[in-house]
């Protein structure tokens, strides 16, 4: 069975590539990317072929994609408006070429409430396009990643405490590296095609997150609730109207409850997803 990645040479898109080599063959591999020339450290590291993969370019991934029996679907990172039609050009191409199944990573969380809902939605539409293919098919909505906290760390300092718009809501956090054994599973193992899986760790509050932090880094922080406007008006201010209201989208979604859900991850990979004391304790 032969394998493409797409958006490879992201973080999860690489941790996935270096999982699955753990019992594939570097032959049985191919990395895509938008600018392979970034992806290129998979062919020196492990021998992996790389091929343009731009979502935007239904002829390149027509190319890209022949000979590829799976196809791992990394959601786009760009806006609402244009992530539903770049998906579509994946799963169009890949059935032209007689891809037999698509995996797709998709997220947790509302469609009609905040200012994420817009990005929930259309993965959602993605979700649905998958389904309606023809294609086997296994869909994986992750959690929030936790590792941005983690880097996060000397503006935390800066600030002197970790203040947002969550609240008192859970969140299901996940990682990278949790996410890449799963998706390895889904792709490898027909067992999971048609199903629908919450991929998260144990939900806990900003409160509990401030003090693993604290734990780790010998931080004294406190955790500080903002109101959304004043939360989003700050991620703005750093970050620009686009990221910084999808980020506070996040912040807000988490303080509805919305990404604090029943996770699924020990049905895929058939352990419970990493706690955060050892995530914290590594």
């Amino acid at each position: 069975m032969k394998i493409a990645v797409t958006a490879a040479n992201g973080k999860l898109g690489s941790a996935i590539i270096e999982n699955l080599l753990q019992a594939h063959a570097a032959t049985d591999i191919v990395a895509l990317a938008r600018t392979p020339a970034k992806a290129e450290f998979l062919t020196k590291q492990y021998g992996i072929e790389v091929r343009a993969g731009d979502y935007d370019d239904v002829q390149q991934l027509k190319n890209s994609l022949q000979g590829i029996d799976s196809v791992l679907l990394v959601s786009s990172m760009d806006e609402p408006a244009k992530r539903i039609g770049q998906h579509r050009n994946v799963i169009e191409s890949a059935k032209k070429n007689g891809v037999t199944k698509i995996v797709y990573t998709s997220i947790q969380g509302s469609s009609t409430q905040t200012a994420f809902a817009p990005i929930v939605k259309s993965n959602q539409q993605t979700e649905q396009d998958i389904k309606d293919s023809g294609l086997n098919w296994v869909i994986g909505r992750n959690g929030i990643y936790i590792e941005p906290d983690v880097d996060y760390i000397d503006s935390y300092k800066a600030q002197g405490e970790i203040a947002n718009c969550a609240g008192e809501g859970k969140c299901g956090y996940t990682t990278h590296e949790e996410l890449a054994v799963a998706y390895s599973q889904m792709l490898i193992n027909a067992k999971h095609n048609a199903n629908t899986y919450n991929l998260n760790g144990e939900s806990i509050t900003q409160q509990q997150l401030t003090q693993y932090l604290n734990d780790r880094f010998g931080t004294t922080f406190s955790y500080r609730h903002m109101t959304v406007e004043a939360y989003k008006q700050a991620r703005i201010d750093e970050l620009g109207e686009f990221i910084g209201t999808v980020i506070a989208g996040i912040y807000e979604q988490i303080a509805i409850g919305a990404m604090h859900n029943q996770s699924d991850f020990a049905k895929v990979v058939g352990r419970e997803h990493m706690s955060w004391t050892e995530y914290f304790n590594n």
